[in-house]
């Protein structure tokens, strides 16, 4: 009796939180990944053929690092925008939402510990994400994710949106050790009000503050992480916040040992000095599961006091790992089911469609979207930008698989109210981001950078080619020898009548377009935010891909052609300048 006295006294010591005396070496690890983007089996549903960074790979890594340390010493946290991406999670959001989330299922089986929120999380609409957030069993994290009455309110946490947690406490060998969660606030930007109603976004270094503080009084943890959707800096910046703002919390709120963090798409790894002198480290691992972050930490305890934190942050390439069968195995059903999905057959092409051919001028691929908004809405003019870098839907058969080639995003179709001179400004600063400045028929026709050639958003381009906006419905030139804000040229309107800049004229486009995202409407055609939903005429009530389905299936068999309303000019300089940049871009 009294041995086991003492084993259930020495069980309850044990569990108990490091304190009072005692010298000892806690060594630990923590692995994040982000933007996961629905990579979760080791097949491209779009593609139909198998692909490398996909989370059945990362956790072969993780299993062997969870053997190495224990599973008591390692915490699995993920970043964010895990609802949008590959058909798997279209599918579980909106062909079988009444079954458990797929992303849900996958969180849960992998045990990972803490999740933040992303935008593409918020992006399917409260049915889809209120019911994920009720179906993951770790804490969800999103301390700025507030009740619209409680924005910019006080630190509690029954101020943060329901079922959401601004932070997460665990212990490791008795350290403990706090997770604070947050998103980018940009979110406004980008998704109509209906979306996140009910919901306030707070702009981040302001609420790290408060946070910081609350959690430094009421927990004091021996190691606090941020773990944040919003990339290290640029992006977005109004008055009153950035879309990227890690960087600024690493260097104004003190408090940090690491921020790990994601939603630039882009590999990170550096030590910020905030403005106490403090040393945090901040790392990202991209994208789609080719990498994860991990942070190697040891901490040394004297007399019950932590006396120093060792931290050691690497990027890991998880491409080659080994194929987790029992989690591949696990899910299988799941993916015969998606398969049957994505190859239904939706009509045919007469011949293939190229989305790289939208970066050089007129293309069928970008055009055929165009047209098939235009017929939808009946609007006078369209705006679209390539969504894909490198995206073929070859002739033939065209299945479901095409569809999220031909549209990659779960956006709405808006149809706005906007002036000609509105129009031509908006273009002005799409054409501005995308197109060079020729001064010598030798210079690049096209915004190049080299060093972005791995950024799975700029691909090579100076800028981000989601926010290259051509038009249809008017028949336009632009001048690559003219500056910013004069190379655009409008001719007359596609069916011939004149163009009027003093003329109202419907304009549709995707809902990421329309509520400001790019800042073609606000800084571009100088619409203020605040007056963009009074010039809604409509907007679809699913998504833009889900109607261009329709469309395509309607039609059966369809031949897409380029319009050539628009030309790059002065042609002798512009068609041997984009001849080369096509090369440096595609090696063709």
């Amino acid at each position: 009796m009294r041995h086991l006295f003492i084993i259930f006294i020495t069980m309850i010591i044990t569990a108990l939180p490091a304190s009072g005396k005692g010298n000892k070496t806690i060594r630990l690890k923590v692995i994040e990944t982000s933007d996961v983007h629905g990579h979760f089996f080791p097949w491209d549903f779009m593609e139909g053929r198998p692909i490398k960074g996909t989370l059945v790979r990362a956790n072969s890594y993780i299993t062997r690092q969870r053997e190495a340390y224990g599973n008591d010493h390692l915490l699995l946290i993920d970043n964010g925008d895990i609802l949008q991406g590959q058909p798997c999670v279209y599918w579980s959001n909106y062909v079988m939402p009444e079954d458990e989330n797929l992303a849900a299922q996958v969180i849960n089986y992998m045990k990972y510990d803490a999740e933040t929120v992303g935008n593409h999380d918020i992006e399917p609409g409260h049915k889809v994400y209120d019911k994920w957030i009720r179906e993951v069993r770790c804490p969800l994290l999103g301390a700025n994710i507030v009740k619209e009455e409680y924005k910019n309110g006080e630190a509690n946490p029954k101020n943060v949106y329901s079922g959401l947690h601004p932070y997460s406490v665990h212990y490791i060998e008795g350290a403990k050790i706090v997770v604070l969660g947050m998103i980018t606030p940009a979110i406004p930007n980008w998704l109509n009000r209906s979306i996140w109603k009910g919901i306030e976004f707070e702009e981040m270094v302001s609420c790290a503050k408060k946070w910081v503080k609350y959690i430094q009084e009421n927990e004091k943890p021996d190691l606090l992480f941020g773990l944040f959707h919003s990339g290290l800096n640029g992006g977005i910046k109004t008055a009153d916040y950035e879309e990227d703002a890690t960087e600024s919390v690493a260097k104004e709120v003190p408090g940090f040992d690491i921020i790990f963090f994601g939603h630039d798409h882009m590999i990170h790894n550096q030590w910020v000095t905030n403005n106490a002198g403090g040393q945090v480290l901040c790392i990202d691992p991209s994208c789609y599961v080719r990498n994860i972050a991990e942070a190697e930490i040891t901490l040394r305890y004297k007399k019950g006091k932590l006396v120093g934190k060792d931290i050691k942050g690497t990027i890991v390439n998880v491409d080659n790992e080994p194929i987790d069968e029992q989690m591949l195995n696990h899910f299988q059903p799941k993916i015969d089911e998606v398969k049957a999905y994505v190859s239904r057959k939706i009509g045919r092409f007469e011949h293939s469609v190229y989305s790289s051919d939208g970066f050089f001028g007129n293309s069928a691929f970008t055009d055929l979207i165009h047209n098939l908004q235009l017929q939808i809405s009946g609007a006078d003019i369209s705006f679209n930008a390539p969504l894909a870098f490198n995206n073929v839907i070859k002739a033939g058969e065209v299945t479901q698989a095409d569809m999220f080639k031909l549209y990659r995003f779960e956006n709405l179709m808006f149809v706005l109210r906007m002036t000609g001179e509105e129009i031509r400004k908006h273009l002005e600063f799409s054409y501005d981001m995308w197109t060079n400045t020729m001064t010598s028929p030798e210079d690049h026709a096209l915004l190049l950078n080299d060093e972005s050639k791995d950024d799975q958003q700029r691909t090579g381009f100076m800028n981000y080619t989601f926010n290259f906006d051509s038009a249809a419905g008017i028949d336009y030139e632009v001048d690559l020898t003219k500056p910013n804000g004069q190379k655009v040229h409008i001719l007359k309107m596609s069916n011939g009548q004149p163009f009027d800049e003093k003329k109202w004229y419907k304009v549709v486009m995707n809902s990421y377009r329309a509520n400001g995202g790019g800042e073609l409407l606000t800084r571009g055609a100088g619409i203020p935010q605040d007056s963009l939903e009074s010039r809604v005429i409509f907007h679809t009530e699913m998504d833009q891909r889900h109607y261009l389905t329709e469309e395509i299936h309607k039609m059966g068999s369809i031949d897409p052609q380029p319009n050539h309303n628009w030309r790059f000019i002065p042609e002798e300089w512009a068609k041997p300048a984009l001849a080369r940049d096509r090369k440096q871009l595609f090696g063709k």
